[in-house]
């Protein structure tokens, strides 16, 4: 309990117990909320956050992405072709661990639960996608330079259960689904494995922590060497960190479609250090 850690709160049922959870037990818990401009769900879930925050007298930090790099995620998704979901999550990983980093949080923790983890596990399996099964796990070392430690303390917990645990704890979250979900493999997934569950109880659970038990053998011998991005000094195996190849192809292409001649000049706020309030 004596590690500061820095909660990447949604404003969704899982992130707001975790944090609940978190402060109940005594952890030193300060939210993380990550605005990722996807109009009124963006604006309804920072809401949530505050609101909790307000409440319980706790610190919530906001990470503003359309305010600090001039686009939304999913102006970014468009503009460089990615599915709305894979930049979303660059993101949000980029953000909160530079976040933690800036800040001087050891410790970054998220609300994934078993639905969510058996659902990226089973992803993982039909593709045989084994570099992301390597790095599947409730707990990530941050052992590397620039790298906080990744813990998800509900992996070992329903979705129904944080769903009733909000509910108990009269804990405001936000119901809707993100509008780019629509059509996610993730959510075809869920489906798929609620209902074997239905079928066969504790299905999720063999699947996962099946996996679990076995997830050395998945493990890379040697991982890839990480570096420093050399735009924004964030950990990447490559000279340029994902998230600002995001960015920097974002604006090009943006600057292309509007006719500017300034094609090449980076957005504003990529490759740099940004400010979390």
């Amino acid at each position: 309990r004596d590690d500061r850690v820095l909660v990447v709160v949604s404003g969704g049922k899982d992130s707001l117990a975790l944090w609940d959870v978190l402060r109940r037990l005594g952890y030193q818990a300060t939210g993380l909320h990550i605005n990722l401009g996807i109009g009124e769900y963006s604006q309804e879930s920072q809401r949530k956050a505050e609101a909790y925050a307000a409440g319980q007298g706790m610190e919530l930090l906001i990470a503003d992405i359309p305010g600090e790099f001039g686009m939304s995620v999913e102006e970014f998704a468009r503009a460089t072709g990615r599915v709305s979901c894979s930049a979303c999550g660059l993101s949000k990983r980029y953000l909160f661990n530079r976040a933690a980093l800036d800040l001087g949080f050891p410790v970054v923790a998220t609300g994934h639960n078993l639905d969510d983890e058996a659902a990226v596990l089973l992803g993982n399996l039909l593709h045989w996608q084994t570099e992301y099964l390597a790095r599947q796990a409730p707990v990530l070392s941050g052992a590397e330079p620039h790298l906080v430690k990744k813990v998800k303390p509900f992996y070992r917990t329903a979705e129904r259960e944080t769903a009733a645990y909000a509910v108990i704890r009269g804990i405001d979250y936000i119901v809707e689904e993100c509008p780019n979900s629509v059509g996610a493999k993730s959510l075809l997934y869920k489906e798929a494995l609620n209902l074997l569950e239905q079928a066969a109880p504790g299905t999720k659970q063999s699947l996962y922590w099946g996996f679990l038990e076995h997830a050395q053998r998945f493990r890379a011998v040697d991982d890839p060497a990480l570096r420093a991005c050399v735009h924004c000094g964030q950990p990447t195996t490559s000279e340029v960190c994902a998230f600002c190849r995001m960015t920097e192809r974002a604006a090009e292409r943006m600057r292309i479609r509007k006719g500017s001649p300034e094609a090449s000049a980076p957005l504003a706020g990529a490759g740099r250090q940004g400010q979390t309030r």
